[in-house]
């Protein structure tokens, strides 16, 4: 803070009035929000916490650095678009702020770039990875610190054990991480959590495919691909018993004898002897479980993500089930039908159905140990907010757990629970078939992007590592194409994206691997492109880093290229703020996209190998700068950025 007071000294300005939620010292728009506001509150007396959280950050810059909707004044017997003219005219000479243009209804301000230079440049070499993140607003209470930050649970990835890491894992993988990220960022005290699936009839399956067709050097070599061979093999089998059980309930004939003799049966008593504790089927399951999950932190390390902890259905206790069971009981919400417990939801909303609680054998259902796993993790975690980052096909399910959770009594957990859901990606496949798993997709995309390299001959020989950077470059490929599009509506607390907006906003894409792999358009190694290409730049000006603190910013203001760049930097913090609002990776990217676009059209104006040593430290310390705010971006999402 004594840094930014020494600044706006200098400046001219003596005095900057507090507001509730604003960070002047980690966020220069701030300062000009605080100034702007307190000219207009002298201007037109209405009070200063109206204006200011109506003054908006531009999208485009060529409709100004901020804006002001006058009709969010409230100021009645006055047209909009008069009352703007005559704001616009009576706004004070500032060292700030240019005079502000009425555009119809809009007060449009420009902020003085110089000025906007001499606050923002030094803040950035000074703050580095931490400018544009913003820790107050994970802060219990913004006015006292020492109650120290919420908390939130962030459920994401959660691949079903001996089933292929599919797309739909992918998205909740790469949306979790970045959502995980950018809590973090804004201060939040964040546990990442992967809720596998665990548990099951399937197991019971498993365990009896292992039986016959199991392999132990085979299961030590590839755990997950081993067991879904043989998961493959065992239904097999099964497969056509399932369907025949399937259509005979459609004739209404009995499956008693059937089922009797089925591979469901058995597998069903496999199962039953999991939960009841049989140690033998239970060591089987845990060798399964651990190796498996020795092997997605292999393929997850590869993607940036790493959790607190993995849980999973199996962990979920019988006493947290029961006790859910209870409280519904209690409360005459259940109903019998064949001796399963089931649950009649339609009464509080149609769409939302009936449901199972509780098979006739007394064994869980997934919703079961739903109920058990959100009530014990708030007794262990004490969560602020929990997030299931989960696909739309589970709407229903959220919805359905949401509710029950608020009917037994547990609107301490309910209301601090939200659903981020998502679309799904078609047209995944490798060029050798279809993908069955993650590390199928990152190394087909990795041999796709390292036949892009090698087309530029003469930067490819730079390249120090070559199949390493391919890896990384396939990996940002397949996560940027993944967050180009937005996501979806999320839902929030106990409502669903089922039951409060239309399917139309799921957004679904497709996989194209010739699209993501590109350096041309908005792809990811484009922005690994463009990172790579200012790196190389510090390196050939070979200007010492500790002497851009005191470059003369002043040089940098006969470009309008320099300033169009700077201008743009000094929204990362608000795009930063407005990413918690949004929770859509797209809002980052956008801006990205956006400011290095304006980075490749500067280079030529902007050389600093043929410059003045004084103006190449000025364009040295602003390409740093712009360097910082691309590594931030796209740390923020998961990526890591080359430098080569």
């Amino acid at each position: 803070m004594e840094d930014l007071i020494s600044s706006l000294s200098k400046l001219g300005i003596s005095h900057m009035s507090p507001y509730p939620n604003a960070s002047p010292e980690s966020n220069p728009v701030d300062v000009y929000r605080s100034h702007i506001t307190d000219h207009l509150a002298t201007i037109t007396g209405v009070d200063a916490t109206i204006i200011y959280p109506a003054l908006q950050w531009t999208q485009t810059l060529e409709k100004g650095d901020m804006v002001l909707p006058v009709p969010a004044l409230r100021i009645k017997g006055k047209k909009p678009a008069e009352l703007a003219a005559e704001v616009a005219e009576k706004f004070p000479e500032s060292p700030l702020v240019e005079k502000p243009t009425a555009a119809g209804t809009f007060l449009q301000f420009f902020f003085k770039p110089e000025a906007l230079s001499k606050l923002l440049l030094p803040l950035i070499l000074r703050t580095q990875t931490r400018y544009g993140l913003n820790p107050k607003h994970g802060l219990k209470d913004a006015s006292d610190p020492s109650k120290g930050p919420k908390r939130i649970l962030i459920e994401f990835s959660s691949p079903n054990i001996a089933k292929p890491f599919h797309a739909g894992h992918l998205r909740s993988t790469i949306i979790g991480g970045f959502l995980a990220n950018l809590y973090e960022g804004a201060g939040w005290d964040v546990i990442r959590m992967n809720y596998l699936g665990d548990w099951g009839t399937q197991f019971g399956l498993l365990a009896l495919a292992w039986e016959m067709f199991g392999s132990e050097e085979k299961l030590l070599e590839n755990p997950i691909g081993h067991l879904y061979d043989i998961y493959v093999e065992i239904n097999q089998l099964h497969g056509p018993e399932h369907d025949q059980v399937k259509e005979m309930k459609k004739r209404g004939e009995d499956t008693s004898e059937v089922y009797e003799k089925s591979w469901a049966k058995k597998a069903h008593g496999y199962f039953k002897r999991m939960e009841d504790g049989d140690e033998d089927v239970l060591a089987l399951w845990r060798k399964f479980r651990d190796l498996s999950i020795e092997r997605y932190k292999q393929t997850y390390a590869r993607l940036n993500i790493h959790y607190d902890y993995y849980s999973g259905e199996s962990q979920v206790s019988p006493e947290s089930m029961e006790a859910a069971m209870k409280a519904l009981q209690e409360k005459g919400l259940l109903e019998d039908s064949a001796g399963a417990l089931i649950l009649d939801l339609e009464k509080y909303n149609k769409k939302l159905g009936k449901c199972r609680v509780k098979k006739a054998d007394g064994t869980t259902l997934y919703l079961t140990r739903d109920l058990g796993a959100a009530t014990e993790r708030y007794e262990r975690f004490h969560f602020d907010k929990m997030i299931y980052v989960v696909a739309m096909q589970q709407d229903l399910h959220l919805a359905q757990l949401f509710k029950i959770l608020e009917l037994m009594g547990r609107e301490d957990v309910a209301d601090r629970c939200e659903h981020v859901n998502f679309g799904m990606v078609s047209g995944m496949s490798t060029r050798k078939g279809t993908v069955k798993f993650l590390d199928d997709i990152l190394k087909d995309v990795g041999e796709k992007m390292h036949e892009v390299m090698k087309v530029n001959e003469d930067k490819y020989a730079q390249v120090e590592n070559p199949d390493q950077v391919a890896d990384i470059l396939g990996i940002t490929s397949v996560m940027v194409q993944d967050m180009t599009g937005k996501r979806c509506a999320h839902c929030v607390c106990h409502l669903s994206p089922l039951l409060t907006h239309p399917f139309e906003r799921i957004n679904n894409y497709e996989f194209n691997m010739d699209r993501m792999t590109s350096f041309e358009g908005d792809t990811g190694p484009y922005l690994q492109y463009a990172h790579a290409r200012l790196c190389s730049i510090t390196r050939k000006a070979a200007i010492a880093r500790e002497s851009l603190a005191t470059a003369d910013l002043s040089l940098l203001m006969d470009s309008p290229h320099a300033i169009l760049l700077i201008r743009s930097l000094a929204q990362w913090p608000d795009v930063f703020t407005n990413t918690l609002k949004t929770l859509e990776p797209v809002t980052i990217l956008v801006y990205l996209f956006k400011m290095t676009h304006m980075l490749s059209s500067s280079y030529d104006h902007l050389n600093i190998v043929r410059s003045e040593p004084d103006v190449a430290r000025a364009r040295m310390a602003l390409y740093e700068c712009a360097r910082q705010v691309l590594n931030n971006g796209m740390k923020l999402l998961g990526l890591s950025p080359v430098e080569r």
